[in-house]
Protein backbone atom coordinates (compact mmCIF):
# COMPACT_ATOMS: atom_id res chain seq x y z
CA UNK A 1 0.00 0.00 0.00
CA UNK A 2 2.92 2.19 0.65
CA UNK A 3 3.66 1.88 -3.06
CA UNK A 4 0.19 3.73 -3.94
CA UNK A 5 1.17 6.79 -1.50
CA UNK A 6 4.38 7.19 -3.20
CA UNK A 7 3.27 7.18 -6.69
CA UNK A 8 0.38 9.78 -6.10
CA UNK A 9 2.29 11.62 -4.25
CA UNK A 10 4.93 12.01 -7.39
CA UNK A 11 1.91 12.42 -9.80
CA UNK A 12 0.73 15.24 -7.30
CA UNK A 13 4.05 17.26 -7.29
CA UNK A 14 4.41 16.22 -11.00
CA UNK A 15 1.15 18.25 -11.58
CA UNK A 16 1.91 20.68 -9.41
CA UNK A 17 4.97 21.67 -10.43
CA UNK A 18 3.47 21.51 -14.45
CA UNK A 19 0.67 23.68 -12.95
CA UNK A 20 3.31 26.02 -11.80
CA UNK A 21 4.64 26.05 -15.50
CA UNK A 22 1.27 26.09 -17.16
CA UNK A 23 0.38 29.14 -15.17
CA UNK A 24 3.70 31.12 -15.15
CA UNK A 25 3.28 30.70 -19.08
CA UNK A 26 -0.47 31.83 -19.37
CA UNK A 27 0.74 34.89 -17.15
CA UNK A 28 3.50 36.01 -19.75
CA UNK A 29 1.41 35.46 -22.32
CA UNK A 30 -1.77 36.82 -21.49
CA UNK A 31 -1.45 38.20 -18.17
CA UNK A 32 -2.09 37.28 -14.92
CA UNK A 33 -5.05 35.64 -13.63
CA UNK A 34 -6.09 35.50 -9.90
CA UNK A 35 -8.07 32.94 -10.25
CA UNK A 36 -5.60 30.45 -12.05
CA UNK A 37 -2.61 31.57 -9.11
CA UNK A 38 -5.22 30.71 -6.39
CA UNK A 39 -6.09 26.90 -8.31
CA UNK A 40 -2.28 26.87 -8.23
CA UNK A 41 -1.90 27.64 -4.88
CA UNK A 42 -4.78 25.14 -3.92
CA UNK A 43 -2.90 22.68 -5.77
CA UNK A 44 0.09 23.14 -4.17
CA UNK A 45 -1.19 23.61 -0.70
CA UNK A 46 -2.42 19.84 -1.27
CA UNK A 47 0.78 18.30 -2.45
CA UNK A 48 2.26 19.55 0.70
CA UNK A 49 -0.55 18.09 2.79
CA UNK A 50 -0.07 14.55 0.88
CA UNK A 51 4.08 14.67 1.34
CA UNK A 52 3.51 15.69 4.99
CA UNK A 53 1.03 12.70 5.71
CA UNK A 54 3.41 10.57 3.87
CA UNK A 55 6.61 11.26 5.57
CA UNK A 56 4.92 12.10 9.24
CA UNK A 57 5.60 9.69 12.26
CA UNK A 58 3.62 7.12 11.71
CA UNK A 59 5.04 6.30 8.10
CA UNK A 60 7.22 3.35 7.99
Amino acid sequence: MAGTTDSSTKTMGVLTVGGLVAVTAYTVALGSNGWLWFGWVVLGLITLAMIMTRTGPGHR
